[in-house]
């Protein structure tokens, strides 16, 4: 099964409302992961603003505004 990591911190509307719009397109297809930049200084430096981040293996996809043809095109790509 596929993987995302969505770069985020506590409080950011942005996150929760990608968040939410991912869930139908990746539901039974990849795992969504949560990762609090705030709890790593490394990552609150390489993200500080920039949130919500969209991650899967390896490289940046398109968040904001979110690319539903682009996750599929993930989502469809060799396993990961």
């Amino acid at each position: 099964m596929k993987s995302l990591q969505l770069y985020s911190r506590p409080g950011c509307h942005l996150c929760e409302e990608l968040a939410e719009a991912l869930a139908p397109i990746i539901r039974g297809r990849a795992r969504l992961e949560i990762i609090d930049i705030d709890a790593d200084l490394a990552l609150k430096k390489q993200y500080g603003l920039r949130i919500p981040v969209l991650v899967g293996d390896g490289q940046e996809l398109p968040a904001l505004p979110l690319d539903a043809a682009a996750i599929e095109a993930y989502l469809a790509s060799a396993n990961g």
